[in-house]
């Protein structure tokens, strides 16, 4: 797994590329917590185009970012999932909670 990521104003994009499991989310949370905590970011985007595959500990992590941004009155938006991504999102019921895109 890699994530690049990009701070626009107050928002934090975190493109995401390869598997997002259970043996990569430690490190997504990381880095993307390390980003947060700074206090300059309010919003986060996950920029999903290079995720080949989510397993439930990348709805874990998805949405453990989710309620740190809504502590801080913040959205969350998930774009480009790939069709295969996208049905794990639907069938999590992730998308009836987060903004896809």
């Amino acid at each position: 797994m890699q994530i690049n990521t990009e701070i626009i104003g107050n928002t934090l994009v975190a493109k995401l590329f390869g598997e997002l499991d259970h043996h990569c989310c430690g490190e997504v949370r990381t880095a993307i917590d390390r980003e947060i905590d700074k206090g300059r970011i309010k919003n986060l985007v996950f920029d999903l185009d290079g995720v080949s595959f989510m397993d439930s500990s990348g709805i874990g992590v998805i949405l453990g970012r989710c309620k740190k941004i809504n502590e801080l009155e913040g959205r969350t938006l998930i774009i480009r999932a790939r069709p295969q991504v996208d049905r794990v999102l639907e069938l999590s019921g992730i998308k009836k909670i987060l903004e896809c895109g």
